[in-house]
């Protein structure tokens, strides 16, 4: 019996240039998880779903995901001209991505969501997704400065009036971000909101917190005997 491809294409049309394009997913039925890190990064035997996340259109080289803005208005559509499509030669990423491929296609994603600004979601979830990418590899370094980017920008998601004061998954990122970055007292701090708010309901979400905060208690005091220990 053949097996399955992994990938098949969808067409889908630029909100930038307006034209059409196709571009590769993951078959929904291959999209399982053998394990997964507790700020949401999951891990796949197979074709790994979030390297094709990001659709970019070959012909202007707008890159966004299907959460991204979906109309432009004008002054967006010339900010993009002015500072990437201007630049732009045709350039097509249908079809399996290598590693560098994907972290190509998410780094020119922010770009274009910092040049339109796109909402503070879309932009801390491209930093994130850009940290795990680096987590793949194993590049410590690079994980921890995209995973401080995309704390920040789930702070600004969290303070702004699109997002709601007791968002737990939110809450819960956050204190976890705080606690991969060693910002130990920001993360105690967060994930006490969620365990001692009484307006949340999410019990998934609150055993979490209580989880990952027993965590850090355990990796706070690992901290204590060996000060060398890398946050994680």
């Amino acid at each position: 019996m053949t097996a399955m491809e992994p990938l098949y294409s969808i067409t889908v049309e630029c909100c930038q240039c307006e034209r059409e394009f196709t571009t590769s997913r993951v078959r929904p039925s291959l999209k399982r998880a053998y394990r997964q890190d507790a700020d949401f990064c999951c891990y796949y035997k197979e074709e790994n779903p979030d390297y094709y996340v990001v659709r970019v259109c070959p012909h202007c080289g707008f890159a966004s995901t299907e959460n991204s803005a979906d109309k432009l208005a004008d002054w967006q559509r010339q900010a993009f001209r002015d500072q990437i499509g201007s630049r732009w030669s045709y350039r097509r990423f249908e079809g399996k991505r290598s590693w560098e491929e994907a972290l190509e296609t998410y780094k020119l994603a922010l770009v274009c969501a910092q040049c339109i600004r796109d909402k503070d979601k879309i932009i801390a979830s491209l930093l994130h997704h850009i940290a795990w990418l680096h987590r793949y590899r194993d590049d410590a370094v690079q994980e921890q400065r995209f995973l401080r980017f995309a704390l920040d920008s789930y702070v600004q998601v969290f303070e702004n009036d699109d997002a709601q004061g007791n968002d737990a998954r939110l809450m819960f990122l956050i204190g976890e971000l705080n606690r991969r970055i060693g910002e130990f007292g920001e993360a105690v701090k967060w994930f006490s909101r969620v365990v001692n708010d009484q307006r949340i309901m999410d019990s998934a979400m609150i055993r979490a917190c209580r989880e990952q905060w027993a965590l850090l208690r355990e990796q706070m005091r690992g901290m204590e005997s060996n000060p060398n220990q890398v946050p994680g």
